[in-house]
């Protein structure tokens, strides 16, 4: 009867740190993939277009060795085709944002204006603080169930444009994202509940309560004689 309970906070410390990991190497994945294959393409692409010109530059100067290398770089780079880069590279980034505002919420480094709630009693900010951590909470929610059902609806043979993946697939960041967006508020709102503590992460000088002890006088300058 007293293993019961501490087996499951075992084993939800365990599925929560599991959880956590798998959400920063998907972003860490998918931010470093995204960045390498944006900028493979742009080398690929303005080194077509600047090898073409120079080998047209190079035959009206008649430097043959310089239009040889020039034509020979430009045919290489041409023969391989990477028009689908930009949008997977899109793609990618916009599952990184939706696992990534989940992971803000987890750690607190979104935007929020806590000037109000500060000036409150700790008796009164408990309830302001939990409203808004269910407000969240609701809001992802009913986002995440929208686009669940904006995915089971989607035409099956509707793909994107130049990968030609179905289109579900790539729309699935939404509810997944979403949802576990508003499975970290509800998480953050429990852990306040036990602990008092909000997840916060400070963005420039912080804040300093001032002390009730008054600075010393300073004594005024004497006057010369």
């Amino acid at each position: 009867m007293c293993r019961s309970p501490r087996i499951w906070r075992v084993g939800t410390l365990v599925l929560d740190r599991i959880l956590n990991r798998l959400e920063e190497w998907i972003i860490v994945a998918l931010i470093g993939a995204a960045t390498i294959l944006t900028f493979v393409a742009v080398v690929h692409r303005y080194g077509a277009s600047n090898s073409a010109g120079l080998a047209r530059w190079a035959a009206l100067h008649n430097l043959l060795w310089l239009k040889a290398a020039a034509s020979f770089v430009y045919l290489k780079l041409a023969a391989v085709n990477l028009s689908w880069a930009q949008e997977l590279a899109t793609y990618m980034f916009v599952w990184m944002a939706k696992f990534g505002a989940a992971l803000g919420v987890r750690t607190g480094i979104h935007v929020g204006v806590d000037v109000f709630v500060k000036k409150l009693t700790p008796a009164t900010r408990t309830p302001v603080i939990v409203f808004a951590l269910l407000c969240g909470a609701l809001f992802t929610g009913v986002i995440g169930t929208l686009g669940a059902v904006y995915v089971y609806e989607l035409d099956p043979d509707q793909v994107s444009p130049e990968l030609e993946w179905p289109s579900w697939m790539i729309y699935l960041c939404i509810p997944l994202g979403t949802y576990l967006m508003c499975f970290r508020f509800l998480q953050v709102m429990w852990r306040y509940l036990r602990t008092g503590h909000v997840p916060h992460t400070g963005h420039g000088v912080e804040y300093e309560e001032p002390h009730d002890q008054t600075p010393p006088a300073v004594p005024a300058p004497e006057t010369a004689r």
